[in-house]
């Protein structure tokens, strides 16, 4: 029986998982037939890159997903691509009308991620500006977002980490701008001292003239 299953990888409490097609009597991280798709389920949300094609062709062969697998087909529209494939194999809808369905299913559940993300990062910079009180430039916010959202498969975790990096590095120059700003009132506070300082030596000047006289 061939399945579609997850293959673990990553580091220890750092996992990954690829999505593959594979004999059910092999080991679960042995070999496989073949790479159909990458799930991090590290970020948030997790990443989930699949080639539909793929996962559909193999249902139609008799692969067998696990219960997370199949989870993984369902959330990717596979299991719906199927479901209209069998309407239209019944006559019940003709295969403009499945393919209308499909990628408006596609299309709206691709919107909900972007805003998924798009959310996340959003309480990143929330959460910075509340540590640091400077929030970074709505550019780098987009940017970020657009990397996490449009990355393939194998660049997902470094585009996540882009995110961790952007934050890290505003609350740096947030810091900066704190140290410039505690200097500047520094300097103003010497000066004003400075300054009560002549004030001072002024006004006993004066009383030792008024004194003399």
């Amino acid at each position: 029986m061939v399945k579609i299953r997850l293959q673990r990888r990553g580091r220890k409490k750092q996992p990954f998982y690829h999505i593959v097609i594979a004999d059910a009597r092999a080991p679960r991280d042995g070999r496989f037939i073949e790479k159909i798709g990458y799930y991090n389920p590290m970020t948030v949300p997790a990443t989930i890159e699949l080639d539909r094609d793929k996962a559909f062709d193999w249902l139609n062969k008799g692969a067998q997903p696990t219960d997370t697998a199949r989870a993984i087909l369902r959330f990717k529209g596979v299991l719906y691509r199927k479901h209209l494939a069998r309407g239209v194999k019944k006559e019940a809808l003709t295969e403009e009308a499945a393919a209308e369905l499909y990628n408006d299913f596609i299309n709206a559940k691709d919107e909900r991620i972007a805003k998924r993300f798009e959310e996340e990062a959003q309480k990143k910079i929330a959460r910075l500006a509340e540590i640091s009180g400077v929030a970074p430039p709505p550019p780098v916010v987009e940017e970020v977002v657009e990397e996490v959202v449009e990355a393939p498969a194998e660049v997902a975790e470094e585009a996540t980490e882009a995110v961790e990096n952007a934050a890290e590095e505003t609350a740096e120059a947030a810091t900066e701008e704190v140290k410039e700003a505690a200097a500047e009132a520094t300097e103003e506070v010497k000066e004003v001292v400075e300054e009560a300082k002549e004030e001072v030596a002024e006004a006993a000047e004066k009383a030792d003239d008024t004194a003399d006289a």
